[in-house]
């Protein structure tokens, strides 16, 4: 790798790091008690730690990365924004997410994906509609976790 793409991965823009070329950035409704929980889970199965940052919805780094015309349409849950800039949504972000912690998870990931993608989002979309009511609804934006995981996460 030249010098000049690996201090790429040291800009700031607007307050933002910029992502390296293997991270991807999973952004997460910041208020959710489910959603905080799928970050936990991330977090704790992503043992290189490198595969995902995490950013809410609600926050500085999402509206810096998504441009305004794409954000209507997605869901207010989950979004994962891939390497190459394309924005996952419903069952195929988790899907996506999976296959990216490996092992294990690669191959549930895989069996999740041979269930039709339209069947899949109908239980997604039910699940989002009652989060709130189930797992609860939080004020902070940002899972309570260890300092040194904390680094993984923009505002």
């Amino acid at each position: 790798m030249n010098q000049s793409r690996r201090d790429l991965s040291d800009i700031v823009v607007a307050g933002v790091p910029l992502l390296t070329q293997q991270t991807e950035i999973l952004f997460y409704d910041g208020h959710c008690g489910l959603c905080h929980r799928g970050v936990k889970f991330v977090l704790k199965h992503d043992h290189l730690g490198t595969a995902f940052r995490f950013a809410p919805l609600q926050g500085k780094t999402f509206q810096a990365r998504v441009p305004v015309d794409q954000r209507a349409g997605l869901p207010d849950s989950m979004v994962v924004q891939a390497r190459d800039g394309s924005l996952l949504m419903r069952s195929n972000d988790w899907v996506h997410i999976l296959r990216r912690l490996g092992g294990g998870w690669k191959t549930m990931a895989a069996l999740v994906a041979v269930i039709p993608r339209p069947l899949r989002d109908v239980v997604y979309d039910f699940v989002a509609r009652i989060r709130y009511r189930v797992f609860g609804r939080r004020d902070d934006l940002c899972p309570i976790a260890p300092p040194d995981l904390l680094a993984r996460f923009d505002p």
